[in-house]
């Protein structure tokens, strides 16, 4: 499952299910949580239910709503059934946010997505998500509910970065990713109209770590796409080292610069990244 840019999508708008599958993201989120007004979560699960069962070109997600709440089950039973891609899990506290989701569910549950920072708890439970990383499709995290819970009154500074406290919170959600092995997903960049800001955010997403990000908008989609793509030096350098490494050297010189193990794996994860996606070459 490639996860490159995810487009949320409100499940109570479903003239717009199929622009979005459209829009060029790797997958679409389809939302029960936020963004549907309590009055139309019953009509949105049903929504979602019918789009799922029409043929699919585009990997679709549904975000639940909380497990600890009074909805999960209602949208699991609702979903579950037309087989989504994946689930998205928002306020998950670790795995046993992820194993009380596999038993609230009466039907096979697909690989989950958990949004793994929007509680100050969440944060402590971090590490165990590699208890139950075959569980998971990747993991992410949020900006927006966390400096809520804590009292905060801004989660960036005039400038747009993150505070100090939110900056290690999103470090901290990128090195759980990859403890359990599964892909680092970076969180939304709310200001839709800003296409210089996004861009520069995520190419800094993904020079981090980040494999992939979350969109609120189509027109975020091709930024995003760019942002996370290997540029034609990043993939000539690597095969350059892979090539260097075929005579089964622990360490060589190329261009002056040493370069050992770590780099020949990084070249190697690169190459077959790009291998997998149609858009880099």
């Amino acid at each position: 499952m490639r996860l490159r840019s995810l487009l949320f999508v409100p499940g109570d708008r479903p003239e717009r299910f199929a622009r979005a599958a459209q829009s060029g993201a790797d997958a679409i989120i389809i939302d029960l949580e936020d963004s549907v007004a309590l009055a139309a979560k019953m009509s949105a699960r049903r929504s979602v239910a019918e789009y799922l069962e029409q043929p699919r070109h585009t990997t679709v997600l549904v975000r639940i709503n909380p497990v600890d709440g009074p909805f999960a089950a209602d949208d699991l039973a609702a979903v579950l059934p037309h087989q989504p891609d994946g689930i998205v899990l928002p306020k998950a506290e670790g795995a046993a946010s992820i194993e009380q989701l596999c038993t609230m569910a009466q039907h096979p549950v697909p690989p989950v997505l958990p949004i793994a920072t929007e509680t100050p708890r969440a944060l402590f439970q971090l590490g165990s998500y590699a208890t139950v990383s075959s569980q998971l499709c990747g993991l992410t995290w949020g900006a927006e509910d966390l400096p809520a819970a804590i009292g905060a009154t801004a989660a960036r500074e005039a400038d747009g970065r993150y505070t100090a406290p939110l900056e290690t919170v999103r470090s901290l959600a990128l090195f759980a990713a990859h403890a359990a092995g599964v892909p680092a997903i970076e969180t939304v960049y709310p200001a839709i109209r800003d296409a210089d800001g996004l861009n520069a955010y995520a190419r800094r997403g993904r020079r981090d770590g980040f494999t992939g990000m979350m969109a609120l908008h189509p027109e975020q989609v091709p930024i995003i796409n760019a942002a996370f793509a290997a540029t034609p030096a990043e993939l000539a350098q690597a095969r350059r080292v892979v090539a260097a490494f075929s005579a089964g050297a622990g360490v060589v010189e190329i261009d002056g610069q040493m370069v050992d193990l770590p780099h020949f794996k990084q070249a190697q994860a690169l190459l077959a990244q790009a291998d997998a996606s149609p858009d880099e070459a």
